[in-house]
C-alpha cells in the first residue's frame, strides 16, 4: 500500500535530505565564505544516510513496525546531524557573534518534522489494523 500519506511524508523527507544540502549553504566561515555540505564528507554521509533511511522506509509498507522503527532511527540521525551542524558553526571563532548562519542549518529540522508526521500516520495505520483484528 504505497499510496498512503506517510509515503508522501517519507518521500518529501528523502528529497529534502538529498536535494536541499546542495542548494543552500550551511553556514559562513570567518572569511565570509559559504560552507556547503559538499565541502565535508561527514555532512554528505549523514544527509545521504537520512535519505536512504527514508527511501527504505517507504518500501517497508508491509511491515509497519519496522517502518516505524526506521523512522525513529532516522529522526535520531537528523538530531545528530543538527547537533553536528550547530557545534561546528559555533566552533567558528566568534561563535554566537557570527550571524551568518545559512538556511541549510534548518534542513534537518524540516526533515525531522516530516518524519514525525510520517511516524504519526504509521502509528495511526497500525492502531487501525489492531482495532480491526480485535473485531474478528
Amino acid at each position: 500500500m504505497i499510496q498512503r500519506i506517510q509515503t508522501i511524508y517519507l518521500l518529501l523527507a528523502a528529497l529534502v535530505s538529498l536535494g536541499l544540502p546542495y542548494a543552500f549553504s550551511l553556514y559562513s566561515n570567518m572569511d565570509g565564505e559559504a560552507v556547503w555540505a559538499v565541502d565535508d564528507i561527514s555532512y554528505i554521509t549523514l544527509f545521504s544516510l537520512s535519505a536512504v533511511f527514508s527511501f527504505i522506509s517507504i518500501f517497508l509498507w508491509n511491515n509497519r513496525k519496522n517502518q516505524f522503527v526506521l523512522g525513529r532511527l532516522n529522526i535520531l540521525l537528523n538530531f545528530a546531524l543538527l547537533g553536528i551542524l550547530v557545534y561546528r558553526s559555533q566552533m567558528l571563532s566568534g561563535g554566537t557573534a557570527v550571524l551568518e548562519k545559512g538556511i541549510g542549518m534548518i534542513i534537518p529540522l524540516v526533515s525531522i518534522v516530516l518524519l514525525v508526521l510520517a511516524n504519526k500516520a504509521i502509528k495511526r495505520d497500525e492502531d487501525l489494523v489492531k482495532s480491526v483484528d480485535r473485531l474478528r
